[in-house]
């Protein structure tokens, strides 16, 4: 048997044999040049078919699938776009061809811009593809639909195509690229699909190999042996049954309480997680009723679109938080456009520092819309960075009644997570920025993603210093990052002082059902062991050990 290594990022098995996207298509040898204002007109079209099908998709999706769809339709909608194609027209190049050399240009900038940028240049590609094929009247490229349950092997996946994803028939993804915390990653766990990705050697797996996918281990076993596959498959099963006999509320063995919580988008997302066990919403993502609208919603209408997940989660907890747009997730009303570094910029609630009146107005309908909750509604700012911008965003809280946190996402605020914990009665660490924050390593890169492993010892230092500052404060701290959705990890966050963690309802049992199997001594004795690791590896050996 060969074994190829890679980042296991979502849990679980599956094996069966390999398939692959469709082939994207090509530029037509033959094409003609067009004239700038025809060719322009016929892009547009094109590019507005792409548009609605990915937004109509969105509108059927939930959760993390739903905001990269609407995400992707807005990047096919770019005006900046069309300009660009319309510039390459004037050359000479046919329309297709004008569409390569913009999307090319356009990849550059968001490469050169890096950080969550240089993410959106997958998504770009496969704008490009869908116009294409749109244009010369092909089928949009995808994934095949299988005879067989099978495992998706790919370079990397669009998050359209991930999105559309069906667990029954895709048993298990493996991917050459990505890291923890991709778009491939994050669906895959919200669909509950087993996942490894920055996958060494994938590329050379043909077609219809049988292979195993162990999401939990980082691996892809070409071949495997009849037994070796019959041991995994009993293993994950006894997972499987532990987490679907798991009831909340979330406690260790010897009766810790921890709050298990889901991320979720729109009421749609919330009314499936409020059929699950989980204990409420530890991040409600609030930028899908602004991503796809050129100017911003009113108060009613977002009080609206919040109401239906406190409707959904009546009696629970729900945490939202204020619009994190920019960078990766622009709004066109909103977003500074041609910021040397985007991910660096004006993001999250830098947006409703400098627009006072955004950040009031949302805050606004968060009021509004919690006068129909059945308990306390808890805010978050997300990008908060300093002391002074946790007391402006805790008094504006405050004043509508509503319950003030932050999110811990940078490393100045985790470092001052004592004195911000002064202004704000909770604190909620994002562990993706974070990690990318504190290593200056782009999340999105492969040959990076050892740096933005959650189980790095210094990332796991900083959210153990925000832990203390919660304790010695007597206040809430959370985990909301992906991190939260690893259930060995689970264990290691409580260990160090975490309260609650919040991550896919798909996750959520499994999490609840291995923090029940520890005590907190145990816990306790996890956090060490990878606190002390010299890496990543040994940190999960060491957990490990600690929870058997």
């Amino acid at each position: 048997m060969t074994v190829l290594l890679g980042n296991g990022v979502v849990p679980g098995i599956g094996a069966g044999p390999v398939v692959r996207p469709i082939p994207r298509p090509t530029v037509p040898a033959d094409e003609q040049p067009v004239q700038p204002d025809e060719g322009a007109v016929l892009f547009t079209a094109a590019a507005t078919a792409v548009a609605d099908r990915l937004a109509s998709r969105a509108n059927h999706a939930s959760g993390a699938a739903s905001e990269v769809l609407m995400a992707t339709a807005t990047l096919a909608r770019d005006r900046g776009l069309v300009a660009l194609v319309t510039k390459h027209l004037g050359d000479g190049t046919g329309l297709c061809a004008s569409t390569v050399a913009a999307i090319d240009e356009l990849s550059a900038m968001f490469a050169a811009a890096g950080g969550l940028m240089a993410e959106r240049v997958t998504d770009l590609r496969d704008v490009q593809d869908r116009i294409i094929a749109e244009l010369i009247g092909q089928s949009e490229p995808g994934i095949p639909t299988a005879d067989v349950p099978s495992v998706l092997c790919a370079d990397d996946l669009a998050p359209a195509d991930t999105a559309g994803l069906d667990p029954a028939t895709v048993v298990a993804i493996a991917t050459s690229l990505g890291g923890p915390t991709s778009h491939t990653s994050i669906i895959a766990r919200q669909l509950g699909i087993p996942c490894v990705v920055g996958t060494v050697g994938l590329g050379d797996v043909a077609v219809g190999t049988y292979v195993l996918v162990d999401g939990a281990l980082g691996e892809v076993v070409l071949d495997p042996a009849a037994d070796l596959v019959a041991t995994r498959l009993e293993a994950a099963t006894a997972a499987g049954e532990a987490a679907a006999a798991w009831r909340s509320p979330g406690r260790t063995r010897d009766g810790h309480g921890v709050d298990v919580l889901a991320n979720v988008q729109d009421g749609a997302g919330a009314r499936r997680a409020a059929g699950t066990q989980v204990q409420g919403v530890g991040l409600f993502r609030t930028e899908l009723c602004f991503l796809d609208r050129d100017v911003e919603p009113t108060v009613s209408e977002q009080a609206s679109i919040y109401g239906e997940v406190f409707e959904a989660m009546w009696g629970r907890k729900v945490v939202i938080r204020t619009l994190d747009a920019g960078s990766d997730k622009p709004v066109s009303f909103a977003t500074i456009t041609n910021e040397p570094n985007p991910a660096l910029g004006v993001r999250g609630m830098r947006l409703g520092w400098r627009d006072e009146g955004l950040m009031d107005r949302q805050l606004d309908a968060i009021a509004q819309a919690a006068g129909t909750a059945a308990g306390p509604v808890w805010v978050m700012a997300p990008m908060v960075a300093t002391e002074d911008e946790a007391a402006w965003f805790g008094a504006k809280v405050r004043d509508r009644g509503l319950v003030p946190g932050v999110m811990i996402e940078i490393p100045s605020a985790a470092l001052l997570a004592d004195r911000i914990l002064r202004h704000v009665d909770f604190v909620s660490i994002g562990t993706n920025d974070l990690s990318q924050y504190a290593f200056a390593a782009d999340r999105m890169a492969p040959s990076l993603a050892r740096l933005t492993d959650p189980w790095q010892p210094a990332l796991l230092a900083l959210i153990r210093t925000v832990a203390d500052a919660g304790i010695a404060a007597g206040k809430p701290v959370g985990v909301c990052g992906e991190a939260a959705a690893d259930p060995q990890l689970a264990c290691v966050l409580v260990g160090l002082g975490v309260t609650s963690l919040s991550a896919a309802a798909t996750a959520a049992p499994l999490v609840g059902a291995t923090i029940g199997a520890a005590t907190l001594q145990q816990c306790r004795e996890a956090a060490a062991g990878a606190l002390s690791a010299s890496g990543p590896a040994e940190g999960r050996e060491a957990a490990r050990a600690a929870l058997s």
